[in-house]
C-alpha cells in the first residue's frame, strides 16, 4: 500500500524545458497546462490562479477545446475557453502563451454543439470563430481535430472496429480548408488528436502531394497505464518530427497515488464526482497502479512526479499535458520537470509493464 505524502514533492525552481513543436518555429514548454476542469470542478478564479502560477513557472503552452469543461454537457460547453478568455482580457498575456484548442469530432453525445458534426468547411468555420470569440483572441497557435470523423479511436475505444463506416475520405478538402484559415491568420498550425497511424500517414501524404499544410502534432493518451502510442505511432512521431502531446498522463488521477493513500479525502476527485469515468478502473489497471506506487515508495518519490517524469523523458513526447484542480497539485505536477528517473526505477517500471501491459484503453 502506498503511504507516501506530499513531503516527497520536489520543489520547482522554474527550470522548465522547451521543445520544438513539429517543423514549426515554436518552442513549447515540455509541460503543457491542461484546462478541461475549469467551469465544473474549478471556478473562473481558480482557473485564473492556475494560469498565473503556470506562467510564472515557465509554462508557455495551454491546451483547451470547444467541448470543455468535462464531462461534456450543453450547459457548460465552452466554459473553459471563456475562462481563458477573461484571463487574457484581465492580464494582457495572450502574447506570452502558445494556445491550442480543438474542434469536436462526430459523436452523437455532442450533437448539442452543432449539427451536423464533422470537419467540413461550415463546421470548421462555426467551431473556430466561436472558440476565438470565447477565448477573446484573433488567432490560435495550434488548432486540433479532437478525434477522427471516422469510426475509430473514440474515447476509451482502441483501434478500428470492423463494420460499416459511412465516412468518405476527405483529407485533401480538410487540409485545403485549414490552409484557408491559416492564410486568414486565424490559425498558425494544425494538429490531430486520438488519431491512428493510418490516419496520420494519410494526412502527411496528402499534404506532401498537394502542397498543403502539414500536421505538426498528435495529442493521444499516454501514461504508465497506456503506452499503446509506442506501437506504430512513436516511429511516425520520431521519423516525421511530429511530437506527441500526451494527455491523461496520470490516468484521471489514478497515478497520483491519492487513491492508494489511507485516509485521503477523495470527495472532490473526478472519479468520485463523475463515476461514469471507468477508463482506468479495470482490475489490471488497479493492480498495475499498486505496483507503480510501490516503486515510488521504495525510491522515496512522489507517485505523481514519477509517473509524469516517465512521460517527460520519452523521446517522442513534445509536451506532457497536465491537469490539476488545486494549486498544490499543480505545483507537484510541474515539479516533475526536475525529476530524472534512475536506471533502476526505469527497469522496475518496465517489469510492471511486462506484467500488466497497457491495462487501460
Amino acid at each position: 500500500m502506498y503511504i507516501g505524502s506530499l513531503l516527497a514533492v520536489q520543489s520547482h525552481s522554474n527550470n522548465m524545458e522547451y521543445r520544438q513543436l513539429g517543423h514549426t518555429d515554436l518552442k513549447v514548454s515540455a509541460i503543457c497546462l491542461g484546462t478541461m476542469t475549469w467551469g465544473q470542478q474549478n471556478t473562473e478564479a481558480e482557473g485564473h490562479a492556475q494560469m498565473d502560477y503556470a506562467l510564472s513557472q515557465g509554462v508557455n503552452f495551454f491546451d483547451t477545446a470547444e467541448m470543455y469543461s468535462i464531462p461534456g454537457k450543453a450547459e457548460t460547453q465552452g466554459s473553459t475557453e471563456k475562462i481563458i478568455g477573461t484571463w487574457f482580457k484581465k492580464t494582457g498575456n495572450r502574447d506570452k502563451v502558445i494556445l491550442a484548442s480543438k474542434i469536436t469530432g462526430p459523436m452523437p453525445y455532442f450533437n448539442y454543439i452543432r449539427q451536423p458534426m464533422g470537419f467540413g468547411k461550415a463546421q470548421l468555420e462555426d467551431a473556430l470563430h466561436k472558440s476565438l470569440q470565447r477565448l477573446q483572441t484573433d488567432y490560435l497557435d495550434l488548432y486540433q481535430l479532437h478525434w477522427p470523423e471516422r469510426q475509430t479511436n473514440y474515447f476509451g475505444q482502441r483501434g478500428f472496429p470492423m463494420g460499416h463506416d459511412p465516412w468518405q475520405e476527405n483529407f485533401q478538402e480538410l487540409l485545403f480548408n485549414l490552409q484557408t484559415f491559416m492564410k486568414e491568420g486565424k490559425i498558425r498550425h494544425f494538429g490531430v488528436s486520438n488519431e491512428t497511424p493510418w490516419g496520420l500517414m494519410k494526412l502527411l501524404h496528402k499534404a506532401e502531394v498537394h502542397d498543403l499544410p502539414r500536421c505538426v502534432s498528435i495529442q493521444n493518451p499516454y501514461s504508465l497505464l497506456n503506452r499503446t502510442f509506442e506501437i506504430g505511432l512513436s516511429e511516425i512521431s520520431l521519423r516525421e518530427k511530429m511530437g506527441l502531446l500526451a494527455y491523461s498522463p496520470l490516468g484521471f488521477g489514478r497515478l497520483s497515488g491519492k487513491y492508494n493513500r489511507p485516509g485521503e479525502d477523495l470527495s472532490k476527485t473526478r472519479l468520485t464526482l463523475f463515476p461514469n469515468y471507468k477508463r482506468y478502473n479495470s482490475e489490471g489497471s488497479l493492480a498495475a497502479i499498486e505496483a507503480y506506487c510501490q516503486i515510488a515508495e521504495n525510491h522515496g518519490l512522489s507517485m505523481a512526479q514519477m509517473a509524469l517524469a516517465y512521460v517527460n523523458s520519452r523521446p517522442f513526447v513534445t509536451s506532457n499535458i497536465i491537469g490539476a484542480t488545486s494549486l498544490l497539485q499543480l505545483q507537484e505536477n510541474l515539479g516533475s520537470i526536475e525529476l530524472k528517473l534512475s536506471e533502476e526505477v526505469l527497469q522496475a517500471i518496465e517489469k510492471v509493464q511486462e506484467r500488466f501491459p497497457d491495462p487501460a484503453p
